[in-house]
């Protein structure tokens, strides 16, 4: 019982990590292209 309950969590903490990623990536990608516009 309690390693399926941990099992569970674990598994809900890679897809939290894994979203912020994509989101942080995201973010990261904008600021570089704004960098690229102003300089142009």
């Amino acid at each position: 019982m309690s390693s399926k309950k941990a099992m569970k969590q674990a598994q809900k903490q890679a897809f939290a990590k894994h979203r912020s990623n994509i989101s942080n990536s995201r973010i990261g990608f904008k600021k570089r292209n704004t960098i690229k516009n102003k300089k142009n």
